[in-house]
């Protein structure tokens, strides 16, 4: 077994916190499991994860096994391994991956400052893959970090949506029965064939679910069972719950899980899963306004489109803005009313470089620029604005994606309500996307 590479400098909790990770909620969040131990008149129970990662993706059909596919140039695994990390009670995390890609997982490690993270060679199949995993977990070896823990949660590599709503759920269950497993409703009709591939039965479809992942278990439950696994179930067995039910005769609670928990199978589930992601870290954008106080009334026009056009946006000041982006915002639009060049667009790429904030997501900045071509030269500002294309470049070495939007003014009333309305839809179009094809693009409104 061999433990992941420290992860360097970084937030102890990396990665956005959405869905109600902010502030108050985060530290809430991260006592919920003793909160449930309280309430149930017991300790909480010591919780590690175990994550098989050793399969080929198959079924996608791709060179590249799926868990270490890209989406929005990281890999898949990454986002799994965050969903965990976010959670504070789950002690370790250990990944089972081949042999082959044992120095790959470590560089994801390293570059995406992963923690709690540990490494064990992956088996022939998915069922040893995770023995190996529960192996490390219960041996106590010279030098190991890793201690025995009362719970085991077993969740898939390519399953990056996991909340800790549906994970505290089945830890619980598990605590209290022995095993536990998050169930969907089934989509389709399950059917039997014959011999002669014509229909045989098929099943009342309300009566039965879907298993999904996570699945949790007492740890000497699950382990007892994979102890007295036949070789059978080892290499053609894929359910958890059933090996629980075969050798320790432990009956799963099962547990309704949310929509969300779908795993990447196909290749174009990964787009999927990008749409996902962007429209999770699209959903706070946040305007920062270097405006004169005739002319503030340019930037609250241009705020109140953005809010027709976003989920949310909000509006800080320079003093905010540190603040900001502590808070993990994602989304930036810089607006320059009082001058044409990049003096508060430098300075929040510069803050946004210090933060590490990019390192898991891509960071937008949109940088919008008034041109009054009456009071000065139409070419002198436009070199000005043009500089937009070497931030850029510098920019996306840190994985920060910067545009620049130009707008006409002074203008009349109308002409110029009906630019800050495409300005608007042009903003909104550069956060949903997150299109690395359009930076450095001077975009005019």
């Amino acid at each position: 077994m061999e433990s992941g590479p420290p992860g360097g400098s970084g937030p102890a909790e990396p990665g956005p916190r959405l869905r109600g990770w902010r502030g108050a909620d985060a530290a809430a969040s991260a006592s919920s499991l003793s909160r449930f131990g309280a309430e149930a008149g017991c300790r909480a129970p010591a919780v590690a994860a175990v994550l098989p990662a050793g399969g080929c993706g198959e079924r996608m059909g791709v060179p590249t096994p799926k868990q270490f596919c890209p989406i929005l140039e990281r890999p898949l695994i990454s986002y799994t391994l965050q969903a965990l990390e976010r959670v504070s009670w789950i002690k370790d995390i250990v990944v089972a991956v081949t042999r082959e890609n044992m120095e790959t997982m470590k560089g994801i490690i390293q570059r995406y400052q992963h923690k709690r993270i540990s490494l064990v060679e992956a088996g022939v199949t998915r069922h040893r893959s995770i023995f190996n995993g529960l192996k490390v977990l219960a041996e106590d070896q010279p030098n190991c970090r890793l201690s025995k823990p009362e719970v085991v949660i077993i969740h898939d590599a390519v399953r990056p949506f996991v909340e800790e709503d549906v994970l505290l759920k089945v830890v619980t269950a598990a605590q209290e029965h022995g095993a536990s497993g998050a169930i969907r409703p089934l989509v389709s009709t399950v059917i039997s064939p014959s011999a002669d591939s014509c229909l045989d039965h098929s099943l009342e479809r309300a009566r039965h679910r879907a298993s999904e992942m996570p699945q949790a278990f007492l740890f000497d439950v699950i382990y007892e069972a994979y102890q007295q696994c036949s070789d059978y179930d080892l290499e053609f067995g894929t359910e958890c719950l059933h090996l629980a039910l075969k050798y320790s005769h432990i009956k799963a609670k099962l547990v309704e899980g949310s929509p969300d928990l779908w795993k990447v199978t196909y290749k174009r589930d990964l787009y999927a899963a990008e749409s996902i992601i962007k429209e999770r870290i699209s959903q706070q954008v946040c305007i920062i306004m270097d405006t004169k106080e005739d002319e503030e009334h340019v930037g609250r026009c241009l705020e109140e489109m953005l809010k027709t056009e976003l989920n949310h946006v909000k509006v800080i000041s320079g003093q905010d803005l540190q603040q900001i982006i502590l808070e993990q915002c994602y989304s930036f639009v810089c607006v320059n009313v009082m001058t044409s060049d990049f003096e508060e667009t430098q300075r929040l790429l510069n803050m946004l470089e210090e933060s590490n904030l990019s390192i898991l997501y891509p960071v937008v900045v949109i940088s919008v620029h008034f041109l009054d071509y009456e009071s000065v030269p139409f070419g002198q500002k436009m070199e000005k604005v043009m500089q937009i294309r070497e931030f850029a470049k510098e920019a996306k070495k840190r994985n920060i994606l910067l545009s620049g939007l130009l707008i006409y003014f002074p203008q009349e009333e109308q002409k110029l309500r009906e630019s800050l309305r495409q300005g608007a839809t042009i903003i909104a179009a550069l956060i949903k996307e997150r299109n690395s094809g359009l930076i450095g693009q001077l975009l005019v409104a």
